[in-house]
């Protein structure tokens, strides 16, 4: 398939549920989480066993992922005995995708059994007490995209019209994130994610609208995923990689690359911080 059909609107059932039957066709277990990781964090997928991986291209109605470090992988497996799926790849509006077609997997998730999102991302330090690799778990965040994957016509076996985004990121989950990291060795941060549209770097001038707005990091995903779990009535816990400071605050240009080269040195902590509470679920 094209990347213009690729697309095109996949918020209905018949194109979930297609999706759902070639999956499901080739799974050997079912799955309890689901895992979506962020740019330069896709190599914690290789420590899930007994792993059966499709190309996101093989997938009936799937997007395609077009950013470098997001491998565009579907892989079903366990992780320590617990089945697992995991995303090598997200997709981003910027990408020109809409807010439904992003948010598609999640409803393929849920379909599918999951019950718990675990979302990485790769984010830009807005917080000053912040450093480059540091690890926060989120509390909240901003939706600064313009975008709502819930705009059109309710369906109600997906969710509510006007579901409670209250504790849109669960206390119980970052509670268990903060316990694993005081075993593992990882100071975990917290705080509220901005999310943009992209796919340009913020100016210093937006950044320091975010900080006044109460954000302590921004990024160009997870908000779109978190808002669409939590309709289906999924448990969303939230954690970002500090791959850059935001712009304006170090007198240097922000890049692609730098993400990436975070990405690879911070996740041999990432992997010990995700096994650990997927372990304890």
């Amino acid at each position: 398939m094209d990347y213009v059909h690729r697309t095109k609107k996949t918020d209905d059932l018949s194109a979930v549920a297609h999706a759902v039957a070639y999956i499901a066709s080739k799974a050997t277990h079912s799955p309890r989480i689901g895992i979506v990781l962020g740019s330069g964090l896709g190599e914690v997928g290789n420590q899930l066993e007994q792993v059966v991986s499709l190309p996101y291209a093989t997938i009936p109605r799937f997007p395609l992922s077009t950013v470098d470090g997001h491998d565009g992988q579907w892989l079903m497996g366990t992780w320590h005995g617990v089945p697992v799926i995991l995303m090598k790849g997200r997709f981003h509006l910027y990408e020109g995708y809409d807010a439904q077609t992003v948010t598609f997997p999640m409803r393929v998730m849920r379909a599918l059994g999951v019950e718990t999102l675990i979302q990485t991302n790769a984010a830009g330090a807005i917080q000053t007490d912040f450093r480059v690799g540091d690890l926060m778990v989120i509390t909240d965040h901003l939706n600064a995209t313009g975008r709502n994957p819930l705009t059109g016509p309710n369906d109600a076996s997906w969710g509510l019209r006007f579901p409670d985004l209250s504790q849109a990121y669960s206390p119980r989950l970052r509670q268990i994130a903060h316990a694993v990291a005081s075993i593992v060795g990882i100071s975990l941060r917290e705080g509220v994610y901005a999310g943009v549209l992209g796919p340009s770097f913020e100016t210093p001038a937006e950044i320091r609208m975010l900080r006044h707005w109460g954000a302590d990091a921004v990024g160009m995903s997870t908000v779109m995923e978190t808002i669409a779990a939590r309709h289906a009535g999924m448990e969303v816990l939230g954690i970002s990689c500090m791959s850059n400071m935001a712009a304006g605050i170090l007198d240097q240009p922000l890049t692609h690359e730098e993400v990436m080269e975070t990405g690879e040195r911070i996740k041999p902590l990432l992997t010990a911080l995700v096994a650990g509470i997927v372990q304890r679920l």
